[in-house]
């Protein structure tokens, strides 16, 4: 397979991770009674160059655009993973850690959140879930594509 092709797949498979995601959060906000999380909009705020907390309405605008954006080019990292000649199991293993772990330093280094150990137990499951969906779906997606096409 072509490196273009399993990107292509890829991005289409985190289509389909993203919009599981979204459902599962939803579900999980309604549940829960949790509010939505603003860390999309605050990642997109500081690559733009401003301060979340002085930019609010920044945060708000760029919260859906930075979700969708960051779950669908996630998928482009399980096309290269199939790429590199992971095997499907090989590759899911290894998404997961990838997704959640990356998020989890990135949010670190932009200053948004300390380490996950010093994260409530709450926070830290809920994020460990809604990756998990985010990995698995997006894989299990890729997977089917790639068999179908």
């Amino acid at each position: 397979m072509a490196i273009v092709e399993a990107v292509g797949l890829g991005l289409a498979a985190g289509v389909v991770g993203t919009i599981a995601l979204t459902i599962a959060e939803t579900v999980e906000m309604r549940i829960t009674g949790r509010e939505s999380s603003t860390i999309p909009g605050q990642v997109g705020a500081k690559l733009s160059g401003r301060d979340p907390e002085t930019h609010p309405a920044v945060v708000q605008r760029l919260n859906p655009i930075v979700h969708w954006i960051h779950g669908i080019s996630l998928g482009a990292v399980r096309g290269l993973l199939d790429f590199a000649g992971l095997g499907a199991l090989a590759a899911t293993v290894v998404f997961y850690p990838l997704v959640w772990g990356g998020d989890a330093l990135l949010y670190r280094t932009l200053g948004l959140a300390p380490a996950p150990w010093k994260w409530e137990r709450g926070a830290l499951l809920t994020d460990l879930f809604g990756k998990g969906v985010l990995a698995l779906t997006t894989s299990g997606a890729y997977i089917l594509l790639d068999n179908t096409i």
